[in-house]
């Protein structure tokens, strides 16, 4: 009887060892593919990438700024530009001529300069920018660059023979963040919405903490199989994120 049960917790042992090591592989194998002073590509996945760019602020220093590609049969749709113009014609000069792919969408995933204070090199290239239309409202108040296209609740993307959702949960880090999930690569970009673990609060300025938690435990509930979860600033990671987050603002 014991010699069953040493088998079956030895069992039970490496089953959770593996899948342990199963989550870990998932980041270990991410690579930078692009870097200098103003910009950090990073391939996470076959067809996803995250872009890091720097924003200097009062409070926190120079904050490097995280935004995602991802790509489909040549074609590519990018979440939050990088923070300033300059870094921003670096990223579309590096997909088009690395990945031959073209940028079909920049999407703005709330009003901030660390998700749309690239946007005018967009635009500058022809390619079309999307966002809620409480962003586009707020950044004109902010006498920001508008986007030029906006939805209210969600909206899909083509990419290639893929497509990718933007959706609006509900309030949290600002009043107008949305997620972008690309379901082939599991990947969800949650923005400044969702925090690094071991992360402050950060800025609250412009916040409704009261409903950050509900917002994102509807993502949670939206998306149970999500490999990589990108937050706005910090470490990529999984599934955990959300729980930190939703655990940070209770």
């Amino acid at each position: 009887m014991k010699k069953h049960i040493l088998i079956f917790c030895f069992s039970l042992f490496l089953f959770i060892s593996l899948q342990v090591q199963s989550q870990l592989n998932k980041f270990t194998k991410s690579k930078i593919v692009f870097q200098n002073k103003e910009l950090v590509i990073t391939q996470i996945s076959k067809n996803a990438f995250t872009h890091v760019s720097y924003l200097q602020t009062n409070d926190f220093g120079n904050v490097p700024c995280n935004g995602l590609i991802i790509r489909n049969a040549n074609e590519a749709v990018i979440y939050d530009t990088p923070t300033n113009d300059t870094a921003s014609n670096f990223l579309i000069k590096w997909v088009s001529e690395n990945l031959k792919c073209k940028i079909v969408a920049i999407v703005p995933t709330h009003f901030h300069n660390d998700c749309l204070g690239g946007l005018k090199a967009f635009h500058d290239h022809q390619i079309s920018s999307y966002a809620n239309n409480k962003t586009i409202e707020f950044a004109k108040l902010n006498n920001y660059i508008l986007p030029q296209h906006g939805f209210n609740d969600s909206l899909v993307l083509k990419i290639g023979k893929q497509t990718t959702l933007v959706k609006f949960f509900g309030e949290g880090h600002t009043k107008d963040n949305v997620v972008g999930y690309f379901q082939s690569e599991n990947v969800l970009f949650g923005g400044c919405l969702i925090k690094e673990v071991d992360a402050t609060k950060g800025y609250l300025g412009d916040a409704n903490v009261t409903a950050w938690s509900g917002t994102v435990a509807r993502i949670k509930k939206e998306y149970p199989n999500l490999i990589f979860v990108i937050p706005g600033h910090g470490e990529i990671g999984g599934t955990k994120l959300l729980d930190y987050t939703i655990a940070l603002f209770k």
